[in-house]
């Protein structure tokens, strides 16, 4: 028996790869590229969206909290209150480069810190 990959409530993380992130006009600003999980509590920490380039050259993977993202079924995708340009400014995480090395969590975090809703 196969399980599904996405119900009311629940998406797996394969079919969030490659979903669109919007701007709140519904402009494709990217895509999810991936997301990071918490090892030891199973929470999604970070979306990576991919953004920019042509053809796949260029393109730029920019880890956004995962709080700053919501789904909007009517839109198709993840919609973000981030404008563009900070976005642009934001930490990136370069091909040849593990996630979180250099202290990147902590560069997300400050970053993004008024984006973000009140915990």
């Amino acid at each position: 028996m196969n399980s599904p990959d996405e119900t009311i409530t629940l998406i797996s993380a394969g079919k969030v790869q490659g979903t669109p992130v919007l701007d709140p006009e519904g402009r494709t600003l990217g895509e999810i590229y991936d997301v990071m999980l918490e090892k030891r509590t199973g929470r999604i920490a970070y979306a990576v969206m991919s953004f920019g380039g042509v053809l796949g050259i260029g393109k730029k993977y920019h880890p956004l909290p995962w709080a700053a993202l919501k789904y909007v079924p009517d839109a198709g995708g993840y919609m973000i209150g981030i404008p563009k340009d900070d976005l642009e400014k934001g930490p990136t995480i370069e091909n040849t480069a593990t996630p979180w090395e250099n202290g990147m969590a902590e560069a997300i975090e400050k970053h993004y810190r008024g984006w973000l809703p009140a915990a």
